[in-house]
């Protein structure tokens, strides 16, 4: 079947929507029509080189559409049902079996290789094969091939459109707070960094009832935007020192700090705020090679604690469907955060993800009236 898939041909490029050949289903796999997808930084790292993603390659990682057909022996989902793509696992590692999927043994082949375990990829065009299956998904194009484990369903009352950041940024930090911090009622939260994944965080916060929530950014409009979401207090950095804001406010520093920025000196200032027996969230890294460094007696001495976080510690099954319960109920406004542009728009969609103009950009298909 043809589609228009947005191509990444060259490192720092534009994307390129092209017509390509896309397979039927394999066993195992789930041929989904993209209503929307989100664009995360990700997908910008990858296409600019920062990941081993060979190119050419179809990215996106936070799809949203509806089943169009099924491979052999998939039960989970059937033609109809309305999905969110996120992102994919093995199944079968000790991770998996325990129920911690994020941390599958398998995560970065499965997720970044873009290829099927064997090598090969759904998509082609006259000249040869496209690389695909990133994230297991392959979500910026028209349709896309997933596979059983990778798949949610998720309930018709809520606009299809919406849902695929909760695949990957929405999820991150909603479940850095609740699934791996387990931020409390009455508890002190701190996100450093105010892009979709820390407002995430500062709405999950607020549906746990934490007491105090701080947002900390260079962008003071996003610090708005933060209170608006649930921030009781918000910091600029940039006109004062962090760490002396924390402290007038909590004497002894926070409970749970969270960073979203990758930035070392951030994470270490974020440590430095935490309250005896706080803990420090980490959920990316400015590079390969970057290094973070503490005070050893700091962190020993009153039991903080500084923990890696990926994909929110989330087992997407459930947590996704809970997420979209508490927007329905009103408790959990992630749409605030959303601008939808035309797939034919994808470039600016990325340039305006890039430059912090928008805070979480979604393509929409062009496939008539959008669910």
């Amino acid at each position: 079947m043809e589609i228009q898939a947005a191509v990444a041909r060259e490192k720092g490029g534009d994307f390129s929507i092209e017509t390509l050949e896309i397979e039927a289903p394999q066993a195992g796999e789930i041929l989904v029509q993209v209503v929307a997808t989100g664009v995360c930084h990700t997908d910008l790292a990858v296409r600019d080189g920062h990941l081993p993603t060979p190119l050419p390659v179809v990215l996106g990682h936070e799809g949203a559409g509806i089943v169009s057909r099924v491979g052999a022996g998939v039960t989970k989902v059937a033609p109809g049902d309305h999905v969110v793509m996120t992102f994919n696992f093995c199944g079968h590692c000790p991770s998996c079996e325990d129920n911690a999927p994020s941390y599958c043994y398998e995560f970065f082949p499965r997720n970044f290789f873009a290829t099927r375990p064997d090598g090969s990829t759904a998509l082609s065009n006259e000249a040869g094969s496209i690389h695909a299956n990133f994230f297991g998904q392959s979500s910026f194009a028209t349709y896309a091939i997933c596979h059983e484990r990778n798949i949610v369903k998720v309930s018709d009352k809520a606009p299809l459109k919406l849902l695929g950041p909760l695949a990957c940024g929405v999820q991150t930090g909603a479940g850095a707070v609740m699934n791996a911090l387990k931020v409390g009622a009455g508890k002190s939260f701190a996100v450093f960094g105010t892009g979709s994944v820390g407002l995430s965080a500062i709405m999950a916060a607020k549906v746990a009832h934490a007491k105090t929530i701080i947002a900390i950014d260079t962008n003071d409009q996003r610090l708005d935007i933060a209170r608006e979401l649930g921030a009781s207090h918000t910091i600029n950095p940039e006109k004062t020192d962090t760490r002396d804001a924390i402290m007038a406010t909590l004497e002894h520093g926070v409970d749970f700090a969270l960073d979203t920025t990758g930035i070392p000196a951030v994470i270490r200032t974020a440590v430095e705020s935490l309250a005896p027996r706080g803990t420090c969230g980490i959920l990316g890294a400015s590079g390969p090679d970057a290094e973070i460094v503490l005070n050893e007696t700091h962190l020993m001495s009153a039991g903080r604690k500084l923990v890696g976080i990926v994909e929110g510690d989330s087992c997407p099954d459930s947590f996704i469907p809970h997420l979209i319960d508490l927007y329905l109920q009103g408790k959990f406004p992630f749409d605030k955060l959303v601008t939808f542009y035309p797939f034919a728009q994808i470039n600016n969609a990325v340039r305006d993800s890039a430059t912090g103009t928008t805070i979480k950009p979604v393509v929409l298909m062009d496939h008539g009236t959008q669910p």
